[in-house]
């Protein structure tokens, strides 16, 4: 991938973001860290209380079943619709809320930035789940900066790593 001069790139995952300058040219990128920020996102497990909670319903909306002419317990044409259900709630994933919400600050400062004409040229690199998330949020003028995307989670690996990704993408 051509990486422009002076371009943005933005490393990502749920709870870091990295964010360089391009200062070499398009085939020799020189990546400079400009900003980092990294917020603490424990285990889903380590933020939850308690278990699931429980529900019990029926389709017909009372407690009772309906009795259809005869004496049947059976309604015209389908006696199972009735039929009481029980099962967990489903959960809520506090971890990955927090990513998502995360992703979503992400773009907003990439808009804000962008409206301020901070970056004319964007590539982001963040894993395919974060990578989806950012996208629901992309302003029109974030999208029209953007010159490439790779699905890949390098916020762990060194700089030079990150700069071989781009030039290998």
């Amino acid at each position: 991938m051509q990486v422009p001069h002076n371009a943005f790139v933005l490393v990502a995952d749920g709870r870091k973001a990295l964010f360089f300058r391009n200062k070499g040219d398009a085939e020799f990128p020189n990546l400079q860290v400009e900003h980092a920020v990294e917020q603490p996102n424990p285990a889903d497990r380590d933020q939850k209380t308690d278990a699931a909670g429980r529900a019990r319903s029926t389709q017909s909306g009372s407690g009772a079943p309906a009795v259809a002419q005869g004496g049947s317990n059976h309604a015209a044409g389908g006696g199972a619709q009735f039929a009481e259900s029980r099962g967990s709630m489903g959960e809520t994933d506090y971890h990955q809320q927090e990513e998502d919400r995360f992703a979503a600050e992400t773009a907003e400062m990439l808009k804000r930035r962008a409206l301020a004409k901070e970056y004319e040229s964007l590539i982001i690199i963040a894993p395919p789940k974060t990578l989806g998330e950012l996208r629901k949020h992309y302003h029109k003028e974030v999208s029209s900066r953007l010159a490439g995307e790779l699905a890949k989670d390098l916020t762990g690996h060194s700089v030079p790593d990150i700069e071989k990704a781009l030039v290998a993408a």
